[in-house]
């Protein structure tokens, strides 16, 4: 397996396919799931000329299940370790979900400033906060996050069944059909990363505050969002997200579901593909 040892020692797991010489996308994944969420995807953009890279977070997927740093500065700090050691450039950045906020903290933090960013997108992302604060009183009660913190200890391979049978796809939805090799993988993702990783990640993802970074980027960015996301509520991300943005395009789309890379990968891919080659 192909892997970076970061500053403190986290062995990061990572896929780099495709031309050394061709332009180069990294794919950051959402919780609690692995690279392999970003399949579809890759395959897509490798088949059209590019390279494509991605990692498993730390404490998830194939990369070590270490106790401590389960925090956006230690993931940004980790997805510079394999941009560094791959010594990519003129990289377009593309984060779901968790991800998206780990993309926005990484371009802000380390890629911008380092000068190798062309492109960022954010899929259902995080950004700027999805807690309820003083300051954001459209987030989400941290009751949810507790009751999300709960299931996973309880009984995580169950709550790893509810989550994408549900809401993560919509396919609780009146008419939804489900799709069970779907669920199977979401499941089979989740259960290969360390359950403390996966615990903390809930804090990172929900409490993080992504305001500023938000504010300092300024390579062209692409908001994409479901307004049926069930998981990321749209009006408190990227319809705020967009407008923190010195250089963003926003993208909404009806219907669409948390996991919309997957359930509709056919109108998902060329619109990157569009907004990478423009």
């Amino acid at each position: 397996m192909a892997t970076v040892t970061t500053r403190d020692g986290v062995e990061i797991f990572y896929k780099d396919w495709g031309p050394k010489t061709a332009q180069p996308i990294m794919f950051h994944h959402g919780w609690p799931l692995s690279s392999d969420d970003w399949d579809t995807q890759m395959l897509f953009f490798l088949q059209h000329g590019y390279r494509v890279v991605a990692h498993d977070r730390r404490g998830h997927g194939r990369s070590a299940q270490v106790s401590e740093g389960h925090d956006m500065d230690h993931y940004a700090a980790d997805a510079a370790a394999v941009v560094e050691h791959l010594d990519l450039r003129n990289v377009v950045h593309i984060g779901h979900s968790t991800g998206g906020g780990e993309a926005t903290h990484y371009v802000a933090q380390h890629g911008q400033p380092q000068g190798r960013v062309a492109k960022l997108i954010i899929i259902g992302a995080v950004p700027p906060i999805m807690v309820k604060t003083a300051a954001n009183l459209g987030g989400l009660p941290i009751d949810v996050f507790d009751g999300l913190r709960k299931a996973l200890a309880d009984n995580r391979s169950k709550f790893y069944v509810d989550l994408p049978s549900g809401p993560f796809y919509s396919f609780n939805r009146p008419g939804a059909q489900p799709i069970q090799a779907v669920i199977n993988n979401w499941w089979r993702q989740g259960m290969m990363g360390g359950a403390k990783a996966h615990y903390d990640g809930i804090r990172a993802f929900s409490e993080t505050d992504f305001t500023e970074d938000l504010k300092i980027i300024t390579v062209p960015t692409l908001v994409m969002h479901g307004d049926d996301d069930q998981i990321v509520p749209i009006a408190d991300s990227a319809l705020l997200s967009a407008k923190l943005l010195k250089n963003s395009t926003l993208k909404v789309y009806e219907k669409f579901p948390h996991g919309m890379c997957t359930t509709h990968a056919d109108v998902v891919n060329p619109d990157l593909l569009a907004f990478v080659k423009a």
